[in-house]
C-alpha cells in the first residue's frame, strides 16, 4: 500500500501518514544513522521504502539475497499463519547480527508479523517495530489539536 502512497494522497486529497515517515523519526531521536531493514522481500528491495528512509538521512542495510529470502518465506509461510518457531526466530536473529556486522546500529521490523517473532531487547542492538510506531504517530495525529 505504501508503495502508491503519493497517488492515494493526491487522489484522496488528504494527509497520509506513510510508515517510513514516525519509524525515520524514532530512529532518528535514537540517534542513529545506519540501519538494517527487515521486511518482506518486495519492501527490502524496492524503493518506496528504503528511498523514504533514506531521504530521511538514514543510510538502509539489507540483508543479502540469501538472507532475505529466509526473511521472506518466514513471514509468508509461517507468521502470516501464525505460526512461531524457535529456530526461525534463531535464523532472524542471524540475520540480524550480520546487518549489525555490516554497520548497522538498530535494526526495523518493517513487517506487521515479525513482532510475533522479534521484539526490542532481543539483539545487541534495538529493533524498531514498525506497525507499533506508525500507530502511535496515527494516534497522535488523530488527537492532535
Amino acid at each position: 500500500m505504501h508503495q502508491a502512497a503519493g497517488a492515494v494522497e493526491e487522489a484522496a486529497g488528504v494527509p497520509l501518514l506513510h510508515i517510513a515517515d514516525p519509524t525515520a523519526d524514532a530512529m532518528v531521536a535514537g540517534g542513529h544513522t545506519r540501519v538494517g531493514l527487515l521486511a518482506t522481500r518486495f519492501t527490502m528491495e524496492q524503493d518506496f521504502y528504503v528511498g523514504r528512509l533514506r531521504e530521511r538521512g538514514l543510510d538502509v542495510v539489507v540483508p543479502d539475497a540469501t538472507d532475505r529470502e529466509v526473511v521472506h518465506r518466514v513471514i509468508y509461510d509461517e507468521l502470516v499463519h501464525d505460526v512461531v518457531r524457535p529456530e526461525s526466530r534463531e535464523a532472524y536473529l542471524g540475520v540480524v547480527d550480520r546487518l549489525v556486522a555490516a554497520g548497522a546500529e538498530a535494526v526495523v521490523l518493517g513487517c506487521t508479523e515479525i513482532g510475533l517473532l522479534l521484539r526490542d531487547g532481543d539483539a545487541a542492538v534495538p529493533l524498531y517495530d514498525t506497525t507499533a510506531l506508525h500507530v502511535a504517530a496515527g494516534v497522535d495525529w488523530l488527537c492532535a489539536d
